[in-house]
C-alpha cells in the first residue's frame, strides 16, 4: 500500500491522552498554568529533574502528553495550545480531612515552582467511597469549608458531586465526589470531566475583560462614526479631505480591534462548547434541596460568554457601518467629482462655440483677404492682355469677377471643412 506518511500518528491520535482509572478513596490535584508565546516550547525544567530523581525517562520536547506511574502517587502533565496540564493521584485520603495538604498537593508545588507561567486554573478533587463519609449538608459544608454548595447525581447515579465554586486559602476550588459503584476506569473518566469544566471554563472565561475592554473602545469609535455619518449631508466640499482621513482612521482602528479580538473571542467559543459538552457527559440528576453544578455554572458561565458574543456581533457591525460610511463618502466625493467635470465640460463647450463663432468670423475675412489678393492677380492678367492687343477693358473685367472669385473661394474653404470634420482624427 502506498500509505500517508501521516496516517500512523493520526490514527493513533485518538489513544492520546488517556483518562487514568481512579480508584476510592483517592486525592487529585491539578493545576493548568498558561504558557509565555514562545517557539519552541520546552519541557519544564523542574518536570525534567523530577523524573531523573525517580529513574524515569523524562518527555522528549515533541512529547505533548507525559504519564509517570509511582505505585501510590501518579503523574500526568499535558501540553495544550494556550497551557499546560499538571494533574497528582494520591491514592488514599482522610474521610474526616479530604481536602487535607496530601502527596499530590507537595508534588504539584514542586513542580510549578520555578515555572515561568501564570495559574488560570487550580483544581483538588476528593473521591471517597460511600460509606466513608455521612452525605449530609454539614459533613458536606465541612469538608468543601462552605455551608452553601451545589451537587447533584452524576454518571447515572453511580455517584454523587459536590462542590461550592469557590477557592480555599491556597488558591484551590474543591470537589467532593462520593463514589458509590462507579468502576474505576468510569470515576477517571468523571474526575476527568471535572477538571475539564473547570479548565476550559476559565480559559473561556478570559475573554470577558476582554470584551469589557473592547466594549468601551467601540462606544468612542460608535460616538465618532456617528458624528461623522451626520455632517456627510451638511459638510461643505473643502471638509471632505478631512472626512476621508476620519473614516480612514476609524476604520484602521476598528481593525485592529478585530485583529486582537478575534483569536480570543475564536477560543472562548471554542473553550465554551468543550464546557457546555462536559457538562452534558456527567449526565447529571437532581438532589433535593441543591442546585446542579451545571444549573449553577449555566447561571453565571452563560451570560458572560453571550456577553462576548455580543461584543463580537458588535465589532462586526461597526466595521460593517464603517465601511457603509466609507461607500456612501465615496459616493458623495464621485458626485462631486462629476459636478465638476460636467462644469468643466460646460465651460469648454462654451469657449469652443465662442473658437467656432471667432473661427467663422475669421474665415470670412480670409475669405475677403484671399479674393482681394485673386482679383488683384487676374487684373494683372487682364492689363498684360489689354496691353498686348485684346480687346478688354482691364477694369471693368476684373470688377465683374470680383464676386464670383469671392464666391468660388468660399465654397472651396467651405468643402475643405467639411471634409476635415469628417475625419476621424
Amino acid at each position: 500500500m502506498n500509505t500517508h506518511p501521516l496516517r500512523e500518528v493520526l490514527h493513533d491520535e485518538i489513544h492520546m491522552r488517556p483518562r487514568p482509572p481512579v480508584k476510592a478513596p483517592q486525592a487529585v490535584s491539578h493545576i493548568s498554568v498558561l504558557q509565555p508565546r514562545r517557539t519552541p516550547r520546552t519541557v519544564p525544567n523542574a518536570l525534567r529533574d523530577w523524573c531523573v530523581r525517580h529513574a524515569i525517562d523524562p518527555p522528549s520536547p515533541a512529547q505533548d502528553h507525559f504519564e509517570a506511574d509511582l505505585g501510590a502517587l501518579r503523574l500526568k502533565w499535558e501540553r495544550h495550545g494556550e497551557f499546560d496540564d499538571y494533574t497528582a493521584y494520591a491514592a488514599g485520603g482522610d474521610p474526616a480531612q479530604p481536602f487535607v495538604r496530601n502527596e499530590a498537593d507537595v508534588l504539584l508545588d514542586g513542580l510549578i515552582a520555578d515555572v515561568d507561567a501564570q495559574v488560570i486554573a487550580a483544581l483538588r478533587v476528593a473521591v471517597l467511597p460511600a460509606d466513608a463519609l455521612p452525605v449530609d449538608e454539614r459533613s458536606v459544608g465541612a469538608a468543601l469549608g462552605t455551608p452553601q454548595f451545589v451537587g447533584a447525581r452524576i454518571a447515572d447515579g453511580h455517584a454523587s458531586l459536590y462542590t461550592a465554586f469557590r477557592l480555599d486559602d491556597r488558591g484551590f476550588g474543591r470537589v467532593l465526589i462520593v463514589d458509590a459503584t462507579s468502576s474505576p476506569a468510569q470515576l477517571g473518566r468523571t474526575v476527568q470531566r471535572i477538571i475539564e469544566i473547570e479548565v476550559y471554563r476559565m480559559m473561556a472565561m478570559l475573554a470577558f475583560p476582554e470584551a469589557r475592554r473592547i466594549s468601551g473602545e467601540l462606544d468612542s469609535v460608535e460616538r465618532r462614526l456617528s458624528e461623522l455619518v451626520a455632517r456627510l449631508d451638511v459638510a461643505p466640499v473643502s471638509e471632505e479631505p478631512e472626512m476621508l482621513h476620519e473614516v480612514t482612521r476609524l476604520s484602521g482602528i476598528s481593525e485592529q480591534i478585530a485583529t486582537v479580538a478575534a483569536f480570543r473571542f475564536g477560543a472562548a467559543r471554542a473553550y465554551r462548547a468543550l464546557v457546555e459538552r462536559r457538562c452534558d457527559e456527567l449526565r447529571e440528576a437532581r438532589l433535593p434541596g441543591l442546585q446542579t453544578p451545571t444549573g449553577f455554572i449555566e447561571r453565571r458561565f452563560e451570560p458572560a460568554m453571550t456577553y462576548c458574543d455580543s461584543v463580537a456581533d458588535r465589532l462586526k457591525s461597526v466595521s460593517e457601518r464603517i465601511a457603509r460610511a466609507s461607500a456612501l463618502l465615496r459616493t458623495r466625493v464621485e458626485i462631486e467629482r462629476e459636478r465638476q467635470n460636467q462644469a468643466l465640460l460646460a465651460t469648454m463647450n462654451r469657449r469652443a462655440k465662442m473658437q467656432l463663432n471667432l473661427q467663422q468670423t475669421v474665415e470670412g475675412l480670409s475669405v475677403a483677404a484671399i479674393a482681394y489678393y485673386a482679383t488683384g492677380l487676374v487684373g494683372y492678367l487682364f492689363k498684360g492682355a489689354a496691353a498686348a492687343g485684346a480687346p478688354i477693358e482691364p477694369e471693368v473685367a476684373t470688377g465683374v469677377l470680383v464676386v464670383p472669385i469671392a464666391i468660388a473661394l468660399w465654397l472651396a474653404l467651405r468643402a475643405v471643412r467639411r471634409r476635415l470634420l469628417r475625419e476621424p482624427d
